[in-house]
């Protein structure tokens, strides 16, 4: 193993992942609702593992020959980033905004948020996994092309460490965010929140236009 590309991995993915887009804020907002946390965790993940193996690989090379494939994708992915952010954006400014009591959500009780099904939850990740613009410029071609700059025999070891952040980011992510749901009791926390998500995201598109 060469421990070198390894770290080179691994610290190029961790200053990617961190950064709160709107994949990150979606996986946060279900995490303080403990709502189908293991399938967003689990899809999240095998999706980096799936891309990131891709762009070492050397997808990285064949998206660069075929530049309208990706300004397909980007411009996808921004309508997509728009529409979330507008939507976050009415919940925050929306009175009467959804409360979550843990509590009360885990004992059933009257006030608690309605039980959201799976399979809208797993297409929504699905969603914002797969037509997220920075998952393409950042996880795929990015990592891709800077694990493509290792040596020959290296390049396992750099993919490997980018790998190994992936789960870890989103295990902490997903079940960490619940160490937050008292301070989401409270209406004003999720208007807050919301209205921080749309605005990032709605700021994050408008950049990306060009």
């Amino acid at each position: 193993m060469n421990w070198t590309a390894y770290s080179h991995g691994a610290a190029l993915c961790a200053s990617l992942i961190v950064t709160i887009g709107a994949q990150n804020a979606f996986v946060l907002r279900q995490g303080i609702m403990r709502s189908h946390v293991g399938k967003i965790v689990l899809l999240c993940t095998l999706s980096d593992l799936v891309l990131i193996a891709a762009g070492v690989g050397g997808a990285s090379v064949l998206a660069e020959r075929y530049p309208l494939f990706i300004h397909a994708v980007l411009y996808a992915g921004l309508a997509y980033l728009a529409w979330f952010g507008i939507g976050a954006l009415r919940r925050a400014l929306r009175p009467g905004h959804a409360v979550m009591d843990a509590g009360a959500q885990a004992d059933g009780k009257a006030g608690a948020p309605a039980a959201q099904r799976a399979w809208p939850v797993i297409l929504m990740t699905l969603a914002f996994t797969w037509l997220n613009p920075h998952v393409y410029l950042d996880v795929f071609l990015l990592i891709g092309t800077a694990g493509a700059r290792e040596p020959e025999g290296a390049r396992m070891a750099f993919a490997l460490g980018a790998m190994s952040i992936s789960p870890l980011w989103f295990v902490g992510l997903g079940y960490g965010a619940r160490l937050l749901a008292p301070l989401f009791r409270r209406a004003s926390a999720w208007r807050v929140l919301d209205g921080a998500i749309g605005s990032m995201v709605l700021l994050l598109a408008a950049a990306q236009l060009r």
